[in-house]
C-alpha cells in the first residue's frame, strides 16, 4: 500500500511529467540543441526536481504527525489543515471554505444570517474588526472599526485561522459570547458582552434629510444593493415632490461603516451616479487578467451634487465607489480615510470540497490608484466629534437664589418640548457638515468648485476629460 508521500508524488509526477514531455518535444530540431536551449532546459528540470523534493517533504511530515502526534488525529483533518496554511499565510483574506462555510458564505450575501453583526479580517495572528454593521448585536455593543479581538469565551484567538474564529463567534440565537477587545488608544482591553442574533442586513436606507436632501445610507454590498440603491432614490423623489413639488438640492451617500461585499454590485452602483468613464479596473498577475469596467448613460439624481461619506470602516466595495465618484468629480468626498482594502477575491468551488477565496487581483480606480493599504483620501476631512452631555443640575438657575420670586405658571410649550428632547441622541457632526456643505455646493456652485481644485478650472476640465475618457 502507498504511503501519502508517495500518492502525493505519483499524482503530481501525472501532471508533471506530460508537461516536461512536451517541453522536451519542442526543443526537439534536426540541428544540435544550442546552448541557450540547453541552459533552458536544464532550468525547467532544476524546478521540477524542486517541486518534487517540496512534495516528498509535505508527504514526509504528514506521515510523521500521522504516526508520532499525541493524539490520533485524521487525514481529512490533517490535509485541511495543510490546505489553509497554504492560502491563510499569502494573505488576510485568502482562505479554504469547507462545504459548511461555503454554504455559510452564499446565504451571508443574500443579506440574513446568524452571528455578531460584525466583518473580520486577520491581522497579526488576531481577529481584526473592518467593520460593525448597522443595528446588529456588535453595533449595538459599542464594537468599532480597527478594534482587535483576542479572546473569544476565554479562549486565545492566537493561533486560530480566520475561519476557526468565526465559527466560535456564531452559535444558538439569543446565547451570549464574552469576548476581549484592544483598541487603539486605551491602555487597557475591553470586555464585551454580546447576545448573539438573527442578523437581518437591510443594505440600503434613504430619508429626506432637513427638507431638501436625500439621504440614502449604504451597510453592505449584498444581493439587495443596487436594486434598492434604485428604490432609495425613486421614494426620496416621490416623497419630495409630495411635499414640496420639487427635487432634492442633492444627495449624501453614506459608506461609513460599510465593509464592502459584491463587486458587481459596487460597480452597479456607481454607474447610477455616472455619464460615462471608467469605473474600476481589475489588475491580475498577467496583462490579459486585467478587466475595466465603464459607465453607461444615465445618472439617477439627473447631475445633483453628491457628498460620500466614508471613515476607516469604509472598505472594499465601498472604496471603489467613493474612488470613481472621486476621480470623475462627481462627488466631494468627506469624512476619515477609508479602510484600504484595494484586492479581490475570487470564490472558486471545489466540486464535493467547498471552495477556496483566492486573493486574484488588485483593483484601480479611474486616475490609477492602487488603494491597497492606502485607503481613500477624503476631499474633506471630518473627524466624528465626541459629544458629551453637561451636568446641568450643578447650574445656579434663577430658583437657586434666595427671595426669588415664584412662577406659578405651568410649564410653557418649549420647557415640555425641552424635557421631551433629553433623551435625543447627539447630532451626526459629519452628516451635518456633509448638508451644510451641499446647500454651499448649491448656492454657489461654480465659485466652490474652483476654490477645492488645486488647478485652474481650464486645465481641470482636461483633466477630468482625460479620467472620463480611459
Amino acid at each position: 500500500m502507498y504511503s501519502f508521500s508517495q500518492l502525493l508524488l505519483i499524482a503530481t509526477v501525472s501532471i508533471l511529467i506530460p508537461l516536461s514531455a512536451f517541453a522536451q518535444a519542442d526543443v526537439k530540431t534536426d540541428e544540435p540543441a544550442t546552448e541557450e536551449e540547453r541552459t533552458a532546459n536544464r532550468s525547467v528540470e532544476d524546478e521540477m526536481r524542486n517541486t518534487y523534493r517540496q512534495l516528498n517533504l509535505l508527504g514526509d511530515i504528514f506521515e510523521r504527525v500521522r504516526s508520532n502526534y499525541v493524539e490520533e488525529v485524521t487525514d481529512e483533518q490533517l490535509v485541511k489543515n495543510a490546505i489553509d496554511g497554504m492560502l491563510t499565510n499569502l494573505d488576510p483574506h485568502s482562505s479554504y471554505l469547507d462545504e459548511k462555510d461555503f454554504a455559510d458564505m452564499r446565504v451571508n450575501t443574500k443579506g440574513e444570517f446568524g452571528g455578531l453583526g460584525i466583518e473580520v479580517s486577520m491581522e497579526n495572528g488576531f481577529v481584526k474588526v473592518v467593520s460593525p454593521i448597522d443595528d446588529t448585536p456588535a453595533f449595538k455593543a459599542g464594537i468599532k472599526a480597527g478594534d482587535f479581538i483576542t479572546y473569544i469565551d476565554g479562549e486565545p484567538v492566537l493561533g486560530l485561522t480566520l475561519s476557526d474564529a468565526v465559527d466560535k463567534m456564531r452559535g444558538k440565537v439569543g446565547a451570549p459570547i464574552d469576548i476581549i477587545v484592544v483598541r487603539e488608544g486605551l491602555d487597557e482591553p475591553l470586555e464585551i458582552q454580546i447576545i448573539r442574533d438573527i442578523i437581518k442586513i437591510r443594505s440600503v436606507r434613504s430619508r429626506i434629510e432637513q427638507g431638501d436632501v436625500g439621504y440614502v445610507r449604504i451597510t453592505t454590498f449584498n444581493q439587495n444593493t443596487a436594486p434598492g440603491v434604485v428604490k432609495a432614490i425613486k421614494d426620496i423623489k416621490t416623497e419630495m415632490k409630495k411635499e414640496n413639488k420639487r427635487e432634492p438640492i442633492g444627495y449624501v451617500l453614506d459608506l461609513r461603516n460599510n465593509p464592502g461585499g459584491l463587486l458587481d454590485q459596487a460597480i452597479a452602483v456607481s454607474d447610477y451616479f455616472l455619464d460615462k468613464g471608467e469605473i474600476v479596473s481589475t489588475r491580475g498577475r498577467h496583462e490579459d487578467d486585467t478587466k475595466r469596467d465603464n459607465a453607461t448613460v444615465g445618472d439617477l439624481t439627473n447631475g445633483k451634487p453628491i457628498i460620500v461619506l466614508i471613515n476607516g470602516g469604509s472598505a472594499s466595495a465601498s472604496e471603489i465607489v467613493a474612488g470613481a465618484l472621486q476621480d470623475h468629480r462627481r462627488a466631494i468626498v468627506l469624512g476619515t480615510q477609508s479602510f484600504g482594502k484595494g484586492s479581490v477575491q475570487t470564490i472558486i468551488p471545489i466540486p464535493g470540497h467547498g471552495a477556496m477565496r483566492m486573493t486574484t487581483a488588485r483593483y484601480y480606480t479611474p486616475s490609477g490608484r492602487s488603494i491597497q493599504a492606502k485607503g481613500i483620501e477624503p476631499d474633506i476631512i471630518v473627524e466624528p466629534a465626541n459629544v458629551e452631555k453637561l451636568d446641568v443640575s450643578r447650574r445656579i438657575k434663577e430658583s437657586d437664589l434666595n427671595g426669588a420670586l415664584d412662577n406659578k405658571k405651568k410649564k410653557s410649550k418649549d420647557d415640555k418640548k425641552s424635557d421631551e428632547n433629553k433623551d435625543e441622541k447627539p447630532a451626526d457632526y459629519q452628516l451635518s457638515r456633509a448638508v451644510d456643505l451641499l446647500r454651499g455646493v448649491t448656492l454657489y456652485e461654480d465659485r466652490f468648485l474652483e476654490a477645492m481644485s488645486k488647478q485652474p478650472a481650464n486645465e481641470n476640465s482636461s483633466v477630468k476629460d482625460e479620467i472620463v475618457n480611459e
